[in-house]
């Protein structure tokens, strides 16, 4: 007779994602249980330590999304949500699933609004795609007024979704290159985690290469297309003083200081993510 005890599941389910290749199996195992028995985390682990057993049907549930993640479909399209900064956002097919650097690299967007000193600071994403960073500011600085634009029709509808509820978020479905063009000279922020990968450099992971957007990754032949846009039109946004912030590569903080300083953006400079990796660019509007 089959052990039908979650440790025993949850086991088995970790094994075969690792032998799938994937990075953290124990974790994305111990999810998946909790999605299909709609528990946390948390309750998953401690109902292993109880010795819970698991219904036919469930189990069968589990081995359905299991098998679906060890094709390394992500994790995020089979759960249906990303978790970003306090945020639990709902993600699928056709949109950029939110990353854990990006959530350091929304924080120089939310100190600048911070700090603006305006009883409204106006923040502007470009490139929104879930909306994370949007929502992000919106809501961790609740007098602000953001604006974001996303260009994809894929992606749109999952911006649209997890900003609905935000009443100081304005949602453009418009390129990058000129939406908002009733707010140049107003913004106290512009942030953007743009394409930035090369046309060549495919990615590793299968979950970046067969599930994430082609449009969310690649940027021209450096990557930088779409930097050199933000460059343009960010300084046309932006009130003097005003931040940019813009994502990026780990072996492009240079590029993209040359390309800001070259269109005459001030104190042009990288930072660091948790892992010690450059992810960030920031500069002030002369």
């Amino acid at each position: 007779m089959p052990d039908t005890s979650l440790a025993a599941l949850v086991r088995a389910a970790a094994q075969r994602l690792a032998d799938a290749g994937v990075t953290d199996p124990l974790v994305d195992a111990e999810l998946l249980a909790g999605h299909v028995l709609d528990m946390r985390r948390g309750e998953i682990q401690a109902a292993i330590v109880r010795g819970d057993r698991v219904e036919a049907e469930d189990a069968e549930s589990l081995d359905t999304v299991v098998a679906r993640r060890a094709a390394r479909e992500p994790l995020q399209h089979i759960t249906g949500t990303a978790p970003f900064r306090h945020l639990e956002l709902a993600v699928g097919p056709g949109v950029f699933v939110p990353r854990p650097e990006t959530e350091t690299v929304v924080q120089f967007a939310i100190d600048g609004l911070l700090g603006a000193g305006e009883p409204a600071p106006i923040g502007v994403d470009l490139g929104t795609g879930s909306g994370a960073i949007a929502l992000a500011m919106a809501t961790e600085v609740p007098h602000s007024r953001i604006f974001a634009a996303e260009l994809s029709p894929d992606a749109y509808p999952w911006a649209l979704r997890n900003t609905a509820q935000a009443a100081n978020i304005t949602l453009v479905h418009d390129d990058l290159g000129h939406a908002f063009r009733e707010l140049d000279g107003t913004a106290s922020v512009v942030i953007s985690n743009p394409p930035y990968v090369p046309d060549a450099a495919v990615p590793r992971d299968p979950e970046v290469r067969l599930f994430d957007p082609a449009m969310a990754l690649y940027g021209g032949e450096d990557g930088l297309d779409v930097v050199r846009v933000l460059s343009t039109r960010a300084q046309e946004l932006l009130r003097p003083g005003g931040l940019l912030v813009i994502e990026h590569g780990e072996l492009q903080g240079e590029a993209i200081r040359s390309i800001l300083t070259r269109d005459g953006w001030r104190a042009a400079a990288t930072h660091r993510d948790l892992t010690s990796r450059d992810r960030a660019t920031t500069a002030l509007r002369p």
